[in-house]
């Protein structure tokens, strides 16, 4: 995939999981925020007020940090299109 329709595809994937309402299994959640951390390049570590979910946020980035940007982008999109792909639109905010 060239890397500005991967870019697009991206966009794509973060809308959509941005616009779903109902809650993410934690797992899912947990790869999602990794892959997109590193796909933005965002540096930061999580600096939420609840020291457990910071952790497992941690981990999560550890698990994926061989992960290059493209990647990262492509991780998501693939974790996203998973897990709706047996969905409809329900849960969605359109």
């Amino acid at each position: 995939m060239k890397d500005k329709d991967l870019d697009t595809a991206f966009e794509q994937s973060v809308s959509l999981v941005s616009k779903h309402l109902e809650p993410f299994p934690a797992d899912v959640l947990l790869k999602l925020y990794a892959y997109y951390k590193i796909a933005t390049r965002d540096r930061e570590l999580p600096q939420g007020s609840k020291p457990l979910i910071n952790a497992f946020k941690t981990n999560a980035l550890f698990q994926a940090q061989g992960l290059s940007q493209q990647e990262a982008k492509q991780k998501y999109i693939e974790t996203a299109n998973t897990y709706f792909i047996y969905r409809n639109d329900r849960g969605m905010n359109a």
